[in-house]
């Protein structure tokens, strides 16, 4: 098959929950591929010779090979390839913004669409588990030293997993019940099955990783708490579970409820009605969770409010398109200025519309208010989910540096923190960020921490 015929192949669209049903439960919406969908959106490929979706994986996954190999049906290989590099290929293939990075980068997407790599590699992952397929590699004996990884989430995953491997035992202390952090209680389970998360953990603890749920760090037992116990390192990867407030008049009132407050809540199985009227704010995936998680909790009457245009939206395209599938409306240039409330609880959200200013160098252009445009939406809650602040709370009692984002300060080569036994990856470094970022800082970490306790060089050849 030559390039002009590749091309002229469509995309496949996998099957969807139709939305009447998927307003009123959890269950995930977009099915996996096929085998026969699969191997035609392989064959789409390019196998370009300098290939750019690898330049916008994080992780570098050897994306031309995995798709190569699913192509010759050699499907066990390619997930096997690309577990190389990517740890948590069946959260990554479901999460992550492919439409921003891999397929972002995709040459087919210069003139038409991209060749579907995150369908393709959650397909390979799909495969191996119908199968009945080993999903990890085989972990080296016990060397009896030990870590402690401070948050379960995709980073603390990411380090065990590597860690593991080489016979490190490795505790895990979440704070919260359940385990998997932001994966588990900040994305809905219609996007990320709660079986996926723990198939994932199943096998860390086959190579002996330990998880400690419902200790914080800081606060239950102190870094040199750790350290008196024997762990020789520790790994910070807490995540970004802060609400960033609005900074609006009104916003102690009740019907107010942040959005990471409130996608945790409903995520560790909280009954949370917030009434039929319902106002998210932002424009990224966590506000586009808010309104979906709105809707399937009893709100019928959802809408977002977004201080900039739709081409500027964070939020995935296809996350936007499935929201207004569900009926949820976008109010584009329009931001809160005021919440208002009648015996403490809210009753209407003063706003006022925006028009777009001067533009910074990357092209987003700053959202400028419009005098005497303010308007009133009466509404039972507004979430605000703009973004998130890095609890810090493990580093009580040491003097770890933090940046002026109020993150851990790292060396970008080692992810070493001013305290030499301590490491931090993910969030904790980034601020809120992708999956795959925090899974590729996680294995430098864990890189590190290998080298520290086997008394090498933590710079030497990076």
């Amino acid at each position: 098959m030559d390039t002009k015929e590749r091309m002229a192949i469509p995309r496949q669209q996998p099957r969807e929950l139709p939305v009447a049903e998927r307003i009123s439960n959890f269950n995930e919406v977009v099915f996996g591929y096929d085998d026969e969908s699969a191997r035609r959106e392989a064959e789409r490929c390019l196998q370009c010779k300098k290939p750019k979706c690898r330049e916008g994986c994080p992780v570098h996954n050897d994306i031309p090979g995995f798709i190569r190999l699913v192509r010759e049906g050699k499907i066990e290989e390619a997930y096997w390839l690309d577990r190389q590099t990517n740890t948590l290929p069946a959260i990554c293939s479901r999460v992550c913004p492919h439409e921003f990075q891999c397929e972002g980068h995709c040459l087919l997407g210069k003139k038409g669409q991209p060749v579907a790599i995150g369908m393709l590699e959650r397909y390979i992952v799909d495969w191996m588990v119908a199968n009945g397929k080993s999903m990890l590699p085989s972990c080296a004996l016990p060397n009896q030293r030990k870590v402690a990884i401070v948050g379960s989430g995709p980073a603390g995953m990411s380090v065990a997993y590597y860690l593991a491997k080489e016979g490190y035992a490795c505790t895990i202390f979440e704070s919260l019940p359940k385990t998997g952090g932001m994966l588990t209680v900040g994305i809905p389970a219609y996007r990320l099955p709660r079986a996926i998360i723990a198939a994932e953990f199943e096998a860390l603890n086959q190579c002996g990783v330990k998880v400690v749920s419902g200790v914080t760090i800081g606060r239950d037992k102190s870094l040199d708490d750790l350290k008196k116990e024997g762990f020789e390192a520790v790994f910070l990867g807490p995540g970004a579970h802060a609400s960033r407030k609005l900074g609006v008049e009104g916003e102690d009132l009740e019907g107010v409820i942040h959005g990471v407050d409130y996608l945790r809540r409903v995520n560790l199985g909280e009954a949370v009605n917030l009434g039929r009227n319902v106002v998210v704010v932002g424009g990224g995936n966590v506000a586009i969770d808010c309104a979906r998680t709105a809707l399937r909790t009893g709100s019928d009457q959802v809408f977002i409010l977004y201080r900039r245009s739709r081409e500027e939206m964070p939020a995935s395209k296809a996350e936007i398109h499935h929201l207004e599938e569900e009926g949820v409306r976008i109010e584009m240039l329009a931001a809160p200025v005021k919440i208002h409330g009648e015996n403490g609880r809210l009753t209407k959200i003063e706003c006022i519309r925006m028009q777009l200013g001067e533009c910074d160098a990357s092209g987003r252009c700053r959202p400028e208010p419009m005098v005497g445009s303010n308007f009133m939406i009466e509404a039972d809650a507004i979430i605000p989910a703009i973004s998130q602040d890095v609890d810090v709370t493990a580093a009580s009692g040491q003097k770890l540096a933090l940046s002026r984002w109020g993150t851990f300060e790292v060396d970008e080569a080692t992810l070493q923190t001013t305290v030499p036994w301590v490491f931090a990856a993910g969030d904790a470094v980034l601020g809120p960020q992708t999956v795959a970022k925090a899974v590729f800082q996680a294995k430098e970490a864990a890189e590190s921490i290998h080298r520290l306790l086997q008394g090498r060089d933590l710079k030497e050849g990076r």
